[in-house]
This record gives structure tokens, C-alpha cells and sequence, in this order.
């Protein structure tokens, strides 16, 4: 059974930072994409980073700040995030893909994506 466990999240003042991990058991996902979405009340899931090999991508409101990087050896992806702020409060979601829906380019859609982690709650105060 597969399963993706997402941590490090919690509370931060603006301008600080926080490490999430998202630790992936079942199989290994070394040679698929794993990525980071998140959600706040009331919106829709959105992407935030994935990453295949050497391909990464970010949203536009992360980029520069967030840094999504993997350990296959340990198969866990981490989100290094850094000068939060408010609007970065929300519910992340670890996710990865083993369907091949990732060659379609689509790396910003949920459906691209097969396994989803419980979520972790990132709160920024101002």
C-alpha cells in the first residue's frame, strides 16, 4: 500500500522558514514525479513545485523563495521554504504521480497526479 506522510509544517512569522517533508512508503518514486500543492478554505488546490529528475518546476508565487528537492535513497521529498509570507498559509499536500500523465507537461494539475499525502498545515503570521 502506498502512502505519502507529509510533515514539518506549523507556525512562523513572516519572513522566517519552514522544511516540509513528505516521506513516501510502498513503492519508490524515483523515476516519477513527486510534487507539493496546497489549499486554503474555500479554494481550490494549487500547485506549488514538482520535481522529475532533473526537472523542477515552481508557481510563480514561490518562485525564488521555495525549493523542492528529493532524496531517492530515502524516497522523500522535501519543500524548502523560505521568506514566508501570509498569503503562503494553507494546507500542503505532498503528491506522486506513476501513471505517465507527467510526460503530458501538465505538472500544475491534480489529476497528473495518482498518491496524495493527509496534508500538513503551514501558518504565517504577520
Amino acid at each position: 500500500q502506498v502512502r505519502l506522510v507529509e510533515s514539518g509544517g506549523g507556525l512562523v512569522r513572516a519572513g522566517g522558514s519552514l522544511r516540509l517533508s513528505c516521506a513516501a512508503s510502498g513503492r519508490t518514486f524515483s523515476n516519477n514525479a513527486m510534487g507539493w500543492f496546497r489549499q486554503t478554505p474555500g479554494k481550490e488546490r494549487e500547485f506549488v513545485a514538482s520535481k522529475r529528475w532533473s526537472d523542477t518546476y515552481y508557481a510563480d508565487a514561490v518562485k525564488g523563495r521555495f525549493t523542492i528537492s528529493r532524496d531517492n535513497a530515502k524516497n522523500i521529498v522535501y519543500l524548502e521554504m523560505n521568506s514566508l509570507k501570509p498569503e503562503d498559509t494553507a494546507v500542503y499536500y505532498c503528491a506522486a504521480e506513476t501513471s505517465g500523465r507527467y510526460n503530458s507537461g501538465k505538472y500544475y494539475m491534480l489529476g497528473t497526479y495518482d498518491y496524495w499525502g493527509q496534508g500538513t498545515q503551514v501558518t504565517v503570521s504577520s
